[in-house]
């Protein structure tokens, strides 16, 4: 991974060139040419561990591990009427080794299955009419892996009200994706040679209206309606049944989500900032879940802070879901993945953010140095950490 550090670092400094030979000293002048708005240099490292793998039907490691470096540019520039064009280049590449997928061929020690690499670029524009307080906007992603590929678009608009203090948004989302059916090595038709394909659609919807109560307090509500539709199983989870039968996972093939959510920010002075978020989630798999999250960002001085949180999550299981061994015939959709079983979890951290005047490092453009730390339980025995760490140019 040090290869995606370097090329980071070096597109930055790229970055930061085209920024002086575009930099003017008058802070109201707003550039016709397009130029590097912001640079994000996000990186991460996960690594979980439990004994409920879906893979061997419920019992078996979950050990897992994922680093993840993502470069995020956002550039801008202001057309002749003063119209506001953004674009936003991404891109992400993953590498993760999973004990459980290892287990999908259970003759062997050490397979394929056990590591792979994912990448997921996308490009996103947005057009704002800063007067009228209005933004067209649009995106596309993609995202690959050895036996996924998906697909992505999005529209957009948004609306300020006649103050500036609230904004109505709707957004459109659909993720058009295609699997190969990797099935467990026992369950494979003899002489089978290659992998079969399926299909996974997913459509979006979301509306939002945020509005600026007074000096303190801001607020924002959210809806979203989720259908899925396509083969939703994964055909390489095993489901054992009562008489020790050995069964490929079988779910319906459509979903519907719908997600509410309340999003708060109080502001203590210039020091101390509470966000809290509550979030309700409904499915017609008859899985329901409560989300309560809250943050307390303190500034420590003018260039330091600190960030503590907790999050809380609670959800009933789907009907479909049963341990090892206590599936029947009778059944007509089972699964013993626990991710979608009744449990409980909680996730807590820190972040700690660094803005010095002269810049990470003396360098001033690197304006802002992020590190961010959590540790994450579950009922089900499940625990896991991840650390990242935030590099912004600007």
């Amino acid at each position: 991974m040090k290869r995606i550090f370097i090329t980071g670092f070096a597109l930055m400094g790229l970055f930061q060139l085209r920024a002086q030979i575009n930099s003017t000293d008058s802070t109201n002048y707003k550039s016709k040419k397009l130029k590097v708005e912001e640079v994000n240099l996000v990186s991460s490292y996960y690594n979980q561990n439990g004994d409920n793998s879906a893979v061997t039907g419920g019992i078996g490691s979950e050990h897992l591990s994922d680093i993840a470096n993502t470069i995020d540019v956002k550039l801008i520039k202001y057309g002749e009427t003063g119209i506001k064009h953004t674009f936003d280049v991404e891109a992400g590449i993953d590498y993760y080794t999973s004990a459980s997928s290892d287990q999908i061929d259970l003759s062997v020690n050490s397979s394929a299955s056990s590591s792979d690499i994912r990448f997921y670029p996308s490009l996103s524009y947005s057009r704002e009419n800063e007067e009228k307080g209005t933004t067209f906007g649009a995106g596309v992603s993609s995202s690959s892996e050895f036996d996924y590929q998906s697909f992505g678009g999005n529209i957009g608009f948004s609306q300020k009200t006649k103050n500036k203090n609230g904004e109505f948004t709707a957004k459109f989302q659909t993720f058009i994706d295609q699997l190969k059916l990797i099935e467990p090595i026992e369950l494979r038709p003899p002489g089978h040679e290659g992998y079969d394909s399926a299909n996974r659609n997913t459509f979006a919807g979301t509306l939002s209206y945020s509005q600026v109560i007074n000096q303190r307090l801001q607020i924002m509500l959210v809806g979203d309606v989720i259908g899925q539709s396509g083969y939703l199983s994964l055909p390489f989870h095993r489901v054992y049944f009562a008489d020790g039968s050995v069964h490929q996972e079988k779910m319906p093939d459509t979903r519907l989500k719908i997600p509410l959510g309340i999003r708060a920010s109080y502001f203590f002075g210039d020091n101390i900032i509470i966000r809290a978020y509550y979030r309700y989630y409904s499915d017609d798999w008859s899985l329901k879940a409560h989300t309560a999250d809250i943050e307390i960002p303190v500034k420590l001085s003018p260039a330091f802070s600190l960030s503590p949180f907790y999050r809380y999550y609670t959800q009933t299981g789907t009907k479909y879901f049963k341990p090892y061994g206590e599936h029947t015939a009778a059944d007509e959709f089972y699964t013993s993945n626990y991710d979608l079983s009744k449990f409980e979890s909680s996730f807590f951290g820190m972040g700690m953010k660094l803005t010095p005047f002269n810049g990470v490092f003396g360098l001033k453009h690197f304006n802002t140095l992020e590190i961010r730390y959590g540790h994450y339980t579950r009922t089900t025995n499940l625990v896991s950490d991840i650390i990242s760490l935030n590099i912004k140019y600007k």
